[in-house]
């Protein structure tokens, strides 16, 4: 075997992901709504933010219940894993009320999260509408995006409340959402950083971008390091949003040109 052929078959390897990655991208010509998660999707995962979050879930588990912090832990990612959010597990099996914890756990200090005029420039580019839908709570949103600079760009935030605590991945919301927005989901794009939550999406007709970073909190994101390639419910992956979003209006205003 020729010591060339490794290098010819990864060079067209790469030339099909091109070409694949075009045609996805060829898609959002169409998009005239667009619908970012928060946490991990708009600002990068990097900043950490959940690290305080998840310590404050747990403070909070054991107080409310008079456990061991360590046991308080324990619940906290076995009902994260079996019910889609750990207050989702807390309402079904403790019957807590969920407004004191959603308060405790988003009183963090944002200080790792920096303006982002590049990111900013982009979103307020995109054209059509932009939303965000979030497993969080609308305050938590709005004093992210403000941080980031991009409150502004957003049309509305459909949060936890919103959607009667009923979280993603599971369906209603994500029909709810578009009915009460009014979205053509043929016509919506959805950014999130969990790929099970864009499985509903992908049924329903939207384009699904997975904003990859190397923060792991849940074994489905252990699982990505394995994928030869993605599943069918994500079109999309990137790990730099901004630079995926320039990308993308790159593509729309060449498409325009040609027209």
């Amino acid at each position: 075997m020729s010591s060339e052929q490794p290098q010819d078959n990864a060079a067209t390897a790469a030339d099909a992901v091109k070409k694949a990655l075009a045609r996805h991208r060829a898609g959002f010509d169409a998009t005239q709504a667009w619908v970012f998660d928060l946490d991990n999707t708009l600002y990068p995962a990097e900043c950490n933010l959940f690290a305080q979050v998840d310590q404050r879930m747990g403070e909070f588990i054991a107080s409310f219940l008079g456990v061991p912090f360590e046991y308080a832990r324990h619940l906290q990612k076995s009902y994260y894993r079996q019910f889609g959010t750990t207050l989702s597990g807390l309402m079904k099996v403790h019957k807590m009320r969920p407004e004191a914890f959603l308060d405790y756990v988003h009183d963090i200090d944002l200080a790792a999260v920096p303006e982002h005029p590049e990111l900013a420039e982009a979103i307020k580019s995109l054209p059509g509408r932009r939303l965000i839908f979030t497993n969080g709570t609308r305050a938590h949103a709005e004093r992210v995006a403000g941080k980031l600079g991009i409150l502004d760009l957003f049309e509305d935030i459909y949060d936890i409340v919103a959607s009667e605590y009923v979280p993603k991945p599971q369906a209603e919301p994500y029909r709810q959402f578009l009915k009460l927005h009014g979205v053509d989901p043929k016509a919506a794009a959805m950014f999130e950083d969990m790929p099970h939550n864009l499985e509903v999406p992908h049924q329903l007709g939207l384009t699904t971008v997975l904003v990859h970073s190397s923060y792991v909190d849940h074994p489905v994101q252990i699982g990505i390091r394995n994928w030869q390639k993605p599943p069918e419910h994500v079109h999309h992956m990137t790990e730099n949003l901004t630079e995926f979003l320039g990308d993308v209006l790159d593509t729309i205003a060449v498409k325009g040109e040609r027209k």
